[in-house]
């Protein structure tokens, strides 16, 4: 049978989702503890592959297993296993054929920045101390659901076949201490996220006008985008899959 695992982690001391030899991954993580509580060497598949430093407060993984009898108790027994940077939320019943990854109909991001020393945000969010223009970022991320090809802020040298994304949201709000950037879509590129709020923030100086953000989408030349901001502000949040793949009404 086939079973999703919705977790959450703090990234800061892992090398990333993905497995990898001589590091320690969520991934490798999980999949050591599952492996004990199972009796059997099991192999996980994520919703997508966060960096080193990144941070998820939903992810999704799927495995296969025996008909597991009592769910509850396999998560309880799992989070005992696990050191506190991990949390296993729930345990889905899922449909043979459901994958984690490609059945996921949208991903949403935050990008978390402070602007006054916060020691208590360390690793949990940038700390960037120049003035910020609010309203010029916005009318730029506005600006982004306009365009599908997103190729000026992919990663180089990555495999994908397309750099088609649909983009549903993307803004900025304040809070008390942070600013934080939202965005949500069918689909991210590799480093694209960061590679956006670098280049967002270069707007926010006044670097770079609403016009040359423009030109740089339009561009698909990374090259052309600015700076990727650091891992330690960015969180996966937020993952939606089709009802239909969830057995039992679970959500």
């Amino acid at each position: 049978m086939r079973y999703f695992l919705e977790l959450a982690y703090k990234g800061t001391d892992f090398h990333g989702w993905q497995e990898q030899p001589n590091a320690v991954s969520v991934q490798s993580t999980i999949e050591d503890a599952l492996s004990l509580l199972l009796k059997k060497p099991t192999k996980i598949i994520g919703a997508g592959r966060t960096d080193a430093g990144v941070h998820a407060k939903q992810m999704f993984a799927h495995f296969d297993s025996e008909p597991i009898v009592d769910l509850m108790e396999l998560k309880r027994r799992l989070n005992s296993f696990l050191n506190t940077d991990i949390v296993i939320h729930n345990i889905h019943n899922v449909t043979h054929q459901a994958h984690a990854r490609f059945d996921a109909i949208s991903r949403s991001y935050e990008y978390h920045i402070h602007q006054e020393k916060n020691p208590f945000l360390q690793d949990l969010s940038w700390y960037f101390s120049l003035p910020l223009d609010m309203e010029a970022m916005n009318k730029a991320a506005q600006s982004l659901l306009s365009f599908k090809d997103f190729k000026s802020f992919s990663k180089s040298k990555t495999d994908v076949k397309t750099y088609i994304c649909k983009i549903e949201k993307a803004y900025w709000k304040k809070t008390d201490k942070q600013l934080i950037f939202q965005i949500t879509a069918d689909r991210f590129l590799r480093n694209m996220v960061r590679a956006i709020v670098g280049t967002l923030i270069d707007v926010g100086l006044g670097k770079i006008s609403y016009d040359k953000f423009i030109e740089i989408i339009e561009s698909k030349d990374r090259t052309k985008a600015g700076f990727s901001v650091p891992a330690e502000g960015l969180y996966l949040t937020r993952i939606i899959y089709p009802q239909k793949i969830f057995i039992n009404g679970n959500t």
